[in-house]
């Protein structure tokens, strides 16, 4: 599908929970997102960006509509076909970097590789070149709890990143770091973006940060308002 400019292709998308009051979280969406390009999901809490993110991170199902990503309409896939096209295609880095508190660093990045039937020489091999890209190469021995918010950060970006995804999607990558940690982290994410190529889908509530980005995507009551 490498002919195709768009990576993501999202077509009147709804996604209705049923529980309580049948709150719309989306309501008819459309949205295309290009190869390699850094893109924002902004808006107010309750505004659908977790749901939509969802959705592009194939972690749920929507009620109506289509996902495509790399022409693969994910939206009717079984659940195993979805579980290994969201190994095969995405990255995910989190507000909460989710490390494994009893592993090094070196091992945190090595595990996606090793569940995927990668060796453990090979693993190691790809885990500790990308530390050295976050700027970790002295860390790698290191477990979360002896290393700053931010590095840790840095090993879940190194993480997200191992699988070589064609879209990495953050979920308030920054949320949880001083502002210093927080530039630092974008500057990474969009240094990494330019040299992988890679698309990159970032929701924050960081004005500034969604301001540095090739394109900002508004949600509100389900809907995009401004793009």
């Amino acid at each position: 599908m490498e002919d195709n400019p768009n990576i993501i292709e999202i077509r009147d998308l709804v996604k209705v929970y049923t529980d309580g009051l049948g709150v719309r979280a989306l309501d008819n969406l459309d949205l295309t997102v290009k190869r390699g390009e850094f893109l924002s999901i902004i808006g107010p809490s309750g505004s659908g960006k977790s749901t939509l993110l969802h959705m592009i991170g194939i972690l749920d199902t929507p009620t109506s509509g289509t996902v495509l990503i790399d022409g693969r309409n994910v939206t009717s896939m079984s659940d195993a076909e979805r579980s290994q096209a969201r190994n095969e295609m995405l990255g995910f880095i989190f507000q909460h970097h989710h490390l494994l508190p009893d592993f090094t660093a070196l091992e945190n990045v090595m595990m996606p590789l090793l569940i995927a039937g990668k060796s453990r020489k090979d693993a190691n091999k790809a885990a500790q070149e990308l530390l050295a890209e976050v700027g970790l190469s002295d860390r790698m021995e290191h477990r979360p709890n002896q290393l700053s918010g931010g590095q840790n950060q840095r090993v879940a970006v190194a993480r997200a990143l191992v699988n070589d995804p064609m879209i990495v999607i953050g979920d308030e990558p920054t949320g949880n770091l001083d502002t210093r940690s927080s530039d630092r982290i974008y500057e990474l994410l969009r240094k990494l973006n330019r040299e992988h190529k890679q698309t990159f889908i970032l929701v924050t509530h960081d004005e500034q940060m969604a301001e540095k980005t090739d394109r900002i995507v508004r949600l509100v009551d389900g809907k995009i308002v401004d793009i």
